[in-house]
């Protein structure tokens, strides 16, 4: 997500962007003009953007947003990933081999600079995922410099004082999946792993019980705390698993709020989101020793649940991190 400031690209030879009456367009390179694949268009974000060849060097930024890539087995039409130290063990993800593949571009925050370093035909980020309007990393700059670019759908602004969100969090996965399916003519592949995601989930809410325990997931912030809306991973995440998110009702996707507001709507389960230096043991001792939560059902029942950064965000293991919640919601006893 690339919350904090540490965290918050001359056009190449084998691309040129112009906006059209239909979106940008990608102009054929020599490798794939003949094929009859292309050219494709995919909706993003509300924008059809139409390709006329398959990205040859895509830089993505966050891990999310990488394993997407990685995950469709396209490590090889990738420049690099930009992405923080805490991505996590990566030893045992399914696509841990295509880690390797690619290069780690930056441990900090994506710019111009590197993209341009890089001799990126596309970037792959999202707005509070790289996409900086103050910087002017945006698809709008890049465009100006002809370089692409695809939004995460999770992230697309929804017109409402720059609010994210657009549609529900596994659709949005969903819908990412099978755009760069298109763009990247593997759409068998991505139509596999989108099977096989929603049966995961299915499978998991058959056997989820009546009762939903109240969920709180707490991301970050001591004077407030930064946490989900409808509109994030982690909504559909918390329902999928058996739960209720007490702050279902925000249209947003990542928000602020202020503690009242959880003390008020008192979950019986804290979900932490686990990464960057103060991480989750830091965040359980800091909850369970605030006075203003004293009394919160979570912590006076120390029901607190642990989740990876990469499992609340938009990316392939958000099915995964499901199933993981689902069997410690139902240990949850009635109140």
């Amino acid at each position: 997500m690339f919350i904090s400031p540490r965290r918050t690209l001359a056009a190449t030879a084998v691309l040129a962007l112009g906006l059209t009456a239909c979106g940008a367009e990608v102009t054929p390179s020599a490798e794939s003009a003949g094929s009859a694949h292309y050219p494709v268009t995919v909706d993003n974000c509300g924008t059809p953007l139409t390709y006329h060849h398959k990205p040859a060097r895509v830089v993505t930024n966050d891990i999310g947003i990488t394993e997407l890539m990685l995950s469709l087995g396209l490590a090889d039409r990738m420049a690099g990933y930009v992405m923080p130290d805490e991505k996590g063990d990566l030893a045992k993800v399914p696509w841990a081999a295509e880690y390797d593949r690619t290069k780690w571009l930056s441990k900090k925050e994506i710019t111009k600079e590197l993209v341009l370093d890089a001799k990126a035909d596309l970037v792959f980020a999202g707005w509070n995922y790289g996409w900086n309007d103050t910087t002017g990393l945006t698809p709008e700059g890049l465009g100006k410099l002809g370089v692409g670019a695809y939004t995460l759908t999770e992230s697309c602004r929804n017109g409402k004082e720059k609010a994210r969100g657009v549609m529900p969090p596994l659709d949005a996965l969903y819908t990412d999946l099978a755009n760069l399916g298109k763009i990247f003519d593997v759409e068998p592949k991505a139509r596999q792993l989108i099977a096989e995601f929603q049966a995961e989930v299915a499978g998991v809410e058959a056997g989820a019980p009546a009762r939903r325990p109240s969920v709180f997931l707490y991301d970050s912030g001591q004077d407030k705390p930064f946490t989900s809306g409808r509109f994030a991973a982690p909504e559909q995440i918390i329902g999928k698993a058996g739960g209720r998110n007490v702050m279902g009702d925000l249209d947003d996707s990542w928000t602020t709020v202020g503690w009242e507001s959880v003390v008020a709507r008192d979950p019986e389960v804290i979900v932490i989101n686990n990464y960057g230096e103060t991480g989750a043991d830091a965040k359980r001792q800091f909850l369970k020793s605030y006075p203003p939560l004293a009394n919160v059902s979570a912590v006076r029942n120390d029901r607190i649940f642990v989740l990876d950064y990469v499992d609340l965000v938009e990316s392939p293991r958000n099915p995964s991190a499901i199933s993981r919640l689902a069997a410690y919601l139902r240990t949850v006893p009635a109140p």
